[in-house]
C-alpha cells in the first residue's frame, strides 16, 4: 500500500513543489490550503492523478481524515514580508493553531510530523552565519514579530509533542528559497528584481543594498525536505544556500542575466531588516547528506526563464 502525506499550504509556492517531488516519488498525497496565498493555479495538473487527492480547508480549524496518513508536512503560513504584513493575524493563527492542530492529526494517526520554520528565528542575527545553536534576536512587537514568534512557538509546540508526547517530529528552518510558481508580486527580492528587469523597469533595492542573503534553488531545498522527513532528525535543522552575497551584487547579477536596460534605485531599509541572513548547514551536511547543488546563476536562469514564460 502507498504511504500518504499530508502537505498544509500545498498551494503555495514550496508546498507545490514538494507535492509534485513527493507524487514523483511514489506516494499518495493530500494536499490542503484555503488559497490565501497559495494558488490553485500550481496544482490544476496534479489534479488528474489518481494519487492526489485536495481537500480546501483552513488549518486553523481542526481537520479530520478518515484515512492513514503516514506523514504531516505542515507549510501552511504566508511567508513573505508583503503577506504577513496583510495577513498579520491569520499568519499568528496558522503559527499557533494550525500546528497545534496539526500536531493533534499526526498523533491521532500516529504520523511523523515535519514543521516548515523559517531562517526567521534568527531575526536579526548578530552571530554570523547562523547555526542552529543560536537563539536569535527577534523584535516581538516589530512588523516581522507575527511571522517570526508565530514560527518561534510553532517550533516551540512541536518540540512540546516530540519530548511530552514521544512523538517523531522534525523542524526545517528554511532559508531564502526561490523557483518556478514564485508569485511575481509577493514582494521577496527574486520575483521583484525578476519581473522588474523583464519590464526594464528600476530594481528597487531597499538601504545601501550591503545587506547579504543566500538564495536555494527549490529543487535543492524540496530534495533537503524529503532527506530530514525520512531521516531520524528530531531537533531543528538548517536548509538553506550557504553561497552569501549582498542585495545590491544580486540586483546586478539579475540585470545581467537578464540582458535589461533596468537601473538601481534606492529606498529606506525597512525596520529590523535583517542586516545579514545565512545558514550554517553543518549539521544538514552531516546528518542528512544533504547540500545544495543548483548555483545562483544557474537557478537564476531557470527561474529567468519561467517568469518570461509565464
Amino acid at each position: 500500500m502507498k504511504r500518504t502525506v499530508l502537505v498544509t499550504g500545498g498551494a503555495g509556492f514550496i508546498g507545490s513543489h514538494l507535492c509534485r517531488f513527493l507524487l514523483d516519488k511514489g506516494f499518495r498525497v493530500v494536499c490542503v490550503d484555503n488559497f490565501l496565498t497559495g494558488n490553485s493555479s500550481n496544482i490544476s495538473e496534479l489534479k488528474g492523478n489518481s494519487d492526489f487527492i485536495f481537500i480546501s480547508h483552513d488549518v486553523t480549524k481542526p481537520l479530520e481524515i478518515p484515512e492513514a496518513i503516514h506523514y504531516v508536512l505542515h507549510f501552511a503560513s504566508p511567508a513573505s514580508p508583503f503577506d504577513y504584513a496583510t495577513f498579520p493575524i491569520q499568519t499568528l493563527k496558522v503559527g499557533a493553531m494550525g500546528t497545534h492542530n496539526m500536531l493533534g492529526l499526526a498523533k491521532v494517526k500516529n504520523s511523523v510530523f515535519l514543521l516548515a520554520s523559517t531562517s526567521e528565528v534568527y531575526g536579526d542575527p548578530l552571530v554570523h552565519p547562523q547555526p542552529e545553536s543560536y537563539w536569535g534576536n527577534v523584535n516581538p512587537v516589530g512588523p516581522r514579530g507575527v511571522y517570526d514568534e508565530a514560527k518561534r512557538f510553532a517550533e516551540a509546540i512541536t518540540m512540546a509533542y516530540h519530548a511530552f508526547h514521544g512523538m517523531d517530529t522534525k523542524i526545517a528552518r528554511i532559508f531564502n528559497t526561490y523557483g518556478p510558481f514564485m508569485r511575481k508580486n509577493d514582494g521577496r527580492a527574486v520575483p521583484t528584481f525578476v519581473t522588474q528587469a523583464l519590464a526594464n523597469k528600476p530594481l528597487t533595492v531597499f538601504g545601501d543594498g550591503s545587506q547579504t542573503r543566500s538564495f536555494c534553488y527549490v529543487s535543492d531545498l524540496v530534495e533537503g525536505i524529503y532527506k530530514l522527513m525520512l531521516s531520524k532528525v528530531n531537533e531543528p535543522v538548517n536548509l538553506g544556500n550557504p553561497e552569501e552575497c549582498t542585495i545590491l551584487e544580486f540586483a546586478k547579477k539579475v540585470i545581467k542575466l537578464t540582458s535589461s536596460g533596468s537601473k538601481i534605485t534606492f529606498k529606506p531599509l525597512p525596520i529590523d531588516d535583517p542586516k545579514t541572513r545565512c545558514p550554517d548547514i553543518t549539521k544538514a551536511k552531516k546528518l542528512l547528506k544533504w547540500e545544495p547543488k543548483v548555483s545562483v546563476d544557474d537557478g537564476l536562469k531557470r527561474v529567468i526563464e519561467w517568469f518570461r514564460e509565464n
